[in-house]
């Protein structure tokens, strides 16, 4: 339940002020991972992936994300991430773009022994002047089974 208030605070904060449709291009953002919740809720997977990354976004369609974070197995994950997000919205002032991500992923000892493997999933981006907030949805044919991720970020640029 505090995770909850604490989120939609966060959304509050970023969101109260309309930013008008940004056009200076790089952005940096930065967050401190993510938080996840998983749908076999009787299985001991951990939500809070706590972390560190970056996202690089160079023209309204295209940029990068990279970082770490504890995976939903206890194990330190990296990934480096392309994203196209070639939708775009702009409700109450806010930036909302849709699209996906595809990169490489490691840290999963059950998958690919831990090691490097390819990935792609659909992510909803919101962002408001300076904080954003990052969704996606995660299928089932993975290690930490489906899941819903959140990753909160702060533009630094």
């Amino acid at each position: 339940m505090l995770r909850g208030a604490a989120l939609a605070a966060f959304l509050a904060l970023g969101f109260a002020t309309p930013c008008a449709a940004s056009e200076d291009y790089p952005q940096v953002w930065l967050n401190a991972g993510f938080l996840s919740y998983h749908a076999d809720r009787e299985a001991d997977f951990r939500e809070n992936n706590i972390g560190f990354g970056a996202e690089a976004v160079f023209a309204p369609d295209h940029g990068l994300l990279a970082g770490n974070f504890i995976n939903s197995q206890n194990f330190r994950s990296r990934y480096a991430m392309y994203e196209w997000r070639p939708l775009h919205w702009q409700p109450y002032g806010v930036n909302l773009s849709a699209g996906l991500i595809a990169g490489a992923v490691d840290g999963y000892p059950k998958y690919h022994d831990g090691g490097w493997y390819f990935g792609a999933l659909p992510m909803l981006f919101f962002e408001g002047k300076r904080l954003g907030v990052n969704f996606t949805i995660v299928p089932g044919r993975t290690e930490g089974g489906r899941l819903v991720a959140i990753q909160l970020k702060i533009r630094v640029w």
